[in-house]
């Protein structure tokens, strides 16, 4: 039976993904709080949250469920031809703090956004946990782009991108997905297909498949020196 659960501050469980509701797509839960540890559960669950500034913390799972392969994600020609012409450098977790930031800032069209302090916060938390993490785009010493996400054994749960150049978010997940092949991870869960992520070779598959591959590789052995601070290349 689909139902709207209701959680307080002390249980840091979910119910089952299937018990979400099929309208709102995927709506499970509602309330909690984004402790570190609720935070890590609900990925592990393949549950994430998603909510407007002021509004109650609700819990999602929908489907069906963007993902991508680490071996799957389209580059075009034109795309690489670009990336050749430009003097940008990569880096990983240097500047966390700034890109979750920018991913914040509202766009063209929002007057607001859902990544509001407290989010921002509760992944800041992660990521010095050694959970969260960045991909950043640099031309010269300004950050022009980058995506950040959780690490959930040979899964990565990506939150959010941004660009302050033409093309950079797009390189930012060609170096994410260079960099998770490079070490042994599996599946990109990308959460809800849009064009821009169907543009770069996103699949939807149903919640069922995607619970199923995520329980076969959220205990899934990685590089552990993964997501040092670093800057690395990306190979065109």
């Amino acid at each position: 039976m689909n139902s709207l659960s209701y959680l307080n501050n002390d249980q840091h469980d979910f119910p089952s993904p299937e018990q979400a509701l099929r309208e709102p797509n995927g709506l499970l839960a509602v309330g909690g709080d984004l402790h570190s540890n609720r935070l890590l559960n609900a990925y592990y669950e393949g549950i994430f949250p998603w909510f407007n500034q002021g509004d109650p913390i609700l819990w999602w799972s929908p489907d069906p469920r963007a993902v991508f392969s680490v071996d799957n994600i389209k580059v075009s020609r034109s795309l690489v031809k670009y990336l050749k012409k430009q003097s940008w450098h990569y880096r990983i977790n240097t500047q966390f703090d700034a890109v979750i930031q920018a991913c914040a800032a509202p766009r063209a069209s929002q007057s607001d956004t859902w990544i509001s302090s407290d989010i921002q916060q509760a992944y800041v938390n992660l990521h010095h946990q050694g959970h969260a993490h960045s991909i950043e785009v640099w031309e010269h010493e300004t950050l022009i782009g980058g995506l950040y996400g959780l690490a959930i054994g040979q899964v990565f749960c990506g939150e959010s991108m941004f660009h302050l150049r033409t093309n950079a978010s797009k390189a930012a997940m060609l170096m994410l997905q260079q960099h998770l092949a490079r070490n042994g991870f599996k599946l990109i869960d990308a959460q809800v297909v849009n064009p821009h992520l169907n543009s770069l070779g996103a699949q939807s598959i149903t919640r069922q498949d995607f619970i199923a591959q995520l329980h076969h590789l959220r205990d899934g052995n990685v590089n552990p020196n993964s997501w040092l601070s670093t800057e690395v290349t990306i190979e065109l």
